[in-house]
């Protein structure tokens, strides 16, 4: 049955007051007043029908009324859609504005009727927000007799149309064959009104809205409606959302003042723990924003579980990889139009891995178009499909019938009202329809989450344990073979320096070797220039069992010749094609790309094509130490002493330490989504890995201030936002997890200006964020792993900690601390002797010093490394630390020349003619032996080379005393568990 307008009388206010009052509800200002006569006329409609009838609200829908909005003393035009579900006795209003998008629904019951306790008693309105993430994410209903009549209606009606279609396309879990997972959350939050606001306006009260924003479960925001010129507002407005329990989920809520000619003022932000919610409650708070002029801001929460509806995810404990959907977009031509005509189309999908995709169809369609795009999401996220079509006229639209429409701005489809088990066409136009469908979506994970070591790493150790077992056996003397859990961890961590330290770590590694002890070592861990040196051997597969004078030669001959080459016309050529070449590989391209390849002209006869997992082939025997490159993750508008995340790269993976996140190493670079590889990119040459670690142009003034030795606190307080918690609601109970109600109140835009000035850095390196889409655990603040490496102001505020950047960016580890250290100590590698060498200009003793406070501040088990005042004046060639057992033994190794002056080999004094030799002036910043220099003369060369070599050598007592402690600590470890073993057993 179709009704007209004229079927609905003529005088509709009459019928109205009438209805009103016969029904003895109060109707709210917001409903249109003719939405009370269809309500009458499609009541009695149903009465025709069964009970389990739901009558389509469609020719509603597409019909046009004319209404009296009371406020407005005029007439306006709006599209309104009631429906009635008999079973619950429930009328839904739906308020149909611009095009196709649904403002508000309004929900009351049938006269004469009762749903029980908590029945409405007047009309309850449900305002929804167009584009935003609210309303649209209530898929699978609530199930308590005390849910509001919008979700009483949903929950009995699942297949039924709610003004757009809603359907639950959840696919069924089998008991038997699946393991138990964490079931989804339906939260409900309900922004009330605030007390006392605070004035932003010169002239007038605020002009207050509430942004809503949590984006776990979507990435769009909500917000309320503007209520004006008001210091007490009132919204009473309820978003809805879909959560994922074992996610931490922190609900922002910002206060805004709208303004008409500039951009609105953001006044506070209360981020607010989802945890505190208990499933099945309904919580009542008032935000305290301001106490002395009780500034309030009140706010309804209400959580449930959602039944029969689970997630499976995948998480080390810090982060959840959720499951990922596929919408699969094709546009096809139903009808030939002009030759040269080519339609474009453009589909948006916030929060999706590809967020924005193009297709165009014609004879002459843009190049690498198709007529198919992909879209991956978070399954339950709800997100919408926005599209952007030619302009032409439109024949139909689903569920509305037949009519023609002139588009010009997106079109949003909720995916959630569409059966896409199956193909549905969204839009059909004159010559075209665009029809979407879900296919199956990634199963593994190409990423590994998890704190303990890879197969081929563990493998390595296996292999590698045997070398260093029979090694030790030898420089030791020892009288027996060492059984597999006696033999030492031992690591060789560096510092950076320049051309510096990868000269004196040529003439380390060089001692070693003669001693013997290179076999004993089973890491080598390197930053900055020092992994120049690593680069540069590890071409050999074989490198630490032949002779390390032949790799030294032919260092020296790059280091002591001029750079002059580097910058031939031939080369720069080259350096072009590369880059453009690498562009085209989809790498993002940056200033280190071009450092990296002069790094590459600097140290090769010709362009070298070595890749970081071409190295594996020489530890896959275990015959070469394992090398360890080290890099830091930062953040734009943050300085590196504020954010900085630990990135380890190996032939095997690249990782970040504090979230237990790694990628195969020939996968770094290429664009993951929720742990899935969306996209293989080519791996990068080690050229350019070496340009990112070992980028000295990533420095900025709060860098530079940090390294100088003074404090950045007087820049925080004119460049951080001002942050407070606020005071518990004793009627929330405490959790060891849940994270404290915050305040946070933004700087302004001076503030903002000064701060992207001082923390802007010139260059970073830019690759693909492996972490994209994934999602913090709701405990990841109790694991120790994550404890262990929490050092940035961002750690305890998940939502900008886990913002889905598309890009890492990279610098060099040494603006921070200038050491490889952190990925050594590593509780899964078990380190038992750590050889320091130190290449670093000026003070000796500050990367030392500096780490110690890290490890100290953090828990690390690090020995202490006290130096009296005379060694700091006067420093020796090594210092062997040693502390508890559970910290490694450290033989920290200075850069100085100190008995070398006078001996040029051990207990071998030099003549009067080669006193010369040794006079190495390494305390001078500058010249000869400067961080910035390229090129040296070959006796610079020589000097720095046997310095280094020498100071080894001269303290192999203390390399074997070290060695020889690790052993014993080792056995008596063994026979400490020997007894524990036999007693349990």
């Amino acid at each position: 049955m179709t009704v007209s307008c004229s079927e609905l009388g003529e005088n509709p206010c009459c019928c109205a007051s009438d209805w009103r009052s016969w029904w003895g509800l109060e109707l709210p200002q917001e409903i249109p007043l003719c939405a009370v006569i269809q309500t009458l006329w499609r009541w009695i409609m149903t009465l025709e029908f069964p009970c389990d009838k739901m009558l389509d609200p469609s020719p509603f829908f597409s019909k046009s009324l004319w209404c009296l909005k009371k406020k407005k003393k005029k007439k306006k035009k709006e599209n309104l859609s009631l429906c009635v579900a008999q079973n619950q006795c429930i009328i839904c209003a739906f308020e149909i504005i611009g095009r196709w998008s649904c403002e508000s629904i309004y929900t009351t019951l049938l006269p004469g009727h009762s749903c029980g306790p908590g029945a409405p008693t007047s009309w309850e309105t449900h305002r929804l927000e167009p584009y935003s993430g609210a309303f649209y994410e209530t898929k699978t209903p609530m199930g308590s007799s005390a849910y509001s009549p919008l979700d009483r209606f949903i929950r009995a009606n699942p297949h039924r149309k709610v003004g757009i279609r809603r359907r639950n396309h959840e696919r069924p879990h089998s008991a038997e064959n699946e393991p138990e997972v964490p079931q989804l959350c339906w939260l409900s939050v309900k922004i009330i009104g605030m007390r006392n606001l605070r004035k932003a306006d010169l002239w007038s009260q605020t002009d207050c809205y509430v942004k809503l924003w949590l984006p776990t479960a979507s990435c769009q925001e909500a917000q309320t409606r503007t209520v004006h010129n008001c210091r007490n507002p009132v919204w009473n407005e309820t978003f809805h959302f879909v959560i994922q329990s074992e996610v931490k989920n922190i609900l922002e809520l910002t206060v805004c003042d709208e303004d008409t000619f500039t951009p609105d003022d953001h006044l506070m932000t209360v981020r607010f723990d989802v945890a505190k919610i208990q499933p099945g409650e309904k919580v009542h708070l008032s935000f305290e924003l301001n106490p002395e002029n009780q500034e309030e801001l009140e706010v309804e929460f209400l959580l449930h579980n959602i039944p029969g509806v689970s997630e499976k995810i995948i998480t080390n404990g810090v982060l959840v990889s959720r499951e990922v959907s596929c919408l699969e977009v094709h546009v096809n031509e139903t009808k030939m139009k002009s030759s040269y005509k080519r339609r474009d189309f453009t589909f948006t999908m916030k929060g999706s891995c590809e967020e924005t995709q193009d297709i165009s169809i014609g004879p002459h369609s843009r190049p690498g178009s198709s007529e198919t795009t992909r879209f991956h999401y978070i399954k339950h996220s709800q997100p919408r499909l926005l599209m952007t079509l030619p302009k032409e006229r439109f024949l139909c639209w689903p569920g509305s019938g037949r009519r023609e429409l002139d588009v010009s701005s997106p079109l949003a489809v909720p995916l959630h009202s569409l059966d896409l088990g199956k193909k549905v066409t969204v839009m059909r136009g004159e010559s075209y329809e665009v029809s979407v469908n879900e296919e199956n979506s990634c199963k593994d994970l190409d990423l590994r989450l998890g704190f303990d070591l890879c197969a081929e790493e563990q493998d390595f150790i296996r292999k590698r344990r045997k070398v260093v077992a029979a090694a030790l056996k030898n420089v030791l003397h020892l009288d027996e073979d060492l059984q597999e859990d006696e033999v030492p961890v031992v690591a060789v961590v560096t510092a950076a320096g320049g051309v510096r330290s990868m000269t004196a770590m040529f003439g380390s590694l060089l001692a070693l070797q003669e001693l013997g002890v290179l076999d004993c070592v089973t890491y080598i861990s390197g930053l900055s220039a020092t992994t120049w040196t690593m680069s540069k051997l590890y071409e050999d597969a074989n490198w630490s069992q032949k002779d390390l004078r032949g790799p030294v030669g032919d260092i020296r001959n790059h280091v002591t010749q001029s750079k002059l080459h580097c910058f031939s016309l031939d080369h720069m050529k080259y350096y072009e094609n590369e880059l453009c070449k690498r562009k085209q590989e989809g790498h993002k391209v940056s200033f280190t790309d071009l450092w990296g390849l002069f790094i590459d002209c600097m140290l090769h006869h010709q362009e070298s094509t070595h890749k970081l997992s071409d190295q594996q082939l020489a530890v896959n025997q275990g015959q070469n130490p394992l090398p360890i490159y080290l890099s830091l993750n930062v953040k734009d508008d943050f300085s590196t002493l504020d954010f900085k995340e630990w990135v380890e790269f190996t032939p095997y993976e690249v990782g970040l330490l504090k979230y237990g996140a790694f990628v195969r190493s020939e996968d770094f670079g290429s664009e993951f989504f929720m742990g899935h590889r969306m996209k293989k990119i080519p791996e990068s040459h080690i050229c350019f890995l070496e340009g990112t670690w070992s980028n000295i142009f990533s420095q900025s003034f709060m860098d530079a201030v940090y390294l100088s030795g003074h404090s950045e606190h007087f820049w925080h307080r004119w460049t951080r936002d001002t942050e407070h918690d606020i005071e518990h609601h004793p009627a929330l109970p405490q959790k060891p997890h849940e994270q404290t109600t915050c305040l946070s109140i933004p700087k302004g835009c001076l503030s903002k200006t000064l701060r992207e000035t001082m923390t802007g850095r010139p260059v970073v390196s830019t690759y693909h964020n492996f972490l994209k889409g994934l999602q913090l655990h709701n405990k990841y603040l109790e694991n120790e792993s994550f404890c262990m490496w929490k050092d940035t102001v961002l750690d305890s505020s998940p939502n900008q900690l886990n913002e889905m950047s598309d890009y890492l960016k990279l610098i060099d580890t040494a603006f921070f601390i200038n050491t490889s250290c952190p990925p050594i100590l590593r509780p899964a590698r078990k380190v038992d002797v750590i050889l320091h060498l130190n290449y670093s200009g000026g003070s000796q003793t500050l990367p030392l010093d500096l780490f110690s406070e890290y490890c100290l501040e953090h828990g690390i088990p690090f020995p202490s490394t006290e130096l009296s005042q005379e060694d700091r004046e006067h420093l020796k060639e090594c210092y062997v630390f040693e502390d508890t057992l559970e910290a490694p033994i450290l033989a920290y190794f200075p850069l100085v020349c100190d008995t070398f002056q006078k001996y040029k080999a051990p207990n071998v004094e030099r003549s009067p003619a080669e006193m010369e030799q040794g006079r190495v002036d390494v305390s001078n910043c500058a010249a000869p032996y400067g961080t910035g220099l390229l090129t040296y003369t070959e006796e610079n060369f020589n000097k720095l080379l046997n310095l280094c070599s020498y100071n080894i050598l001269n303290n192999k007592h203390l390399i074997l005393q070290a060695l020889r402690t690790a052993v014993q600590r080792k056995k008596q470890l063994k026979n400490y568990s020997s007894p524990n073993l036999s007693k349990h057993s």
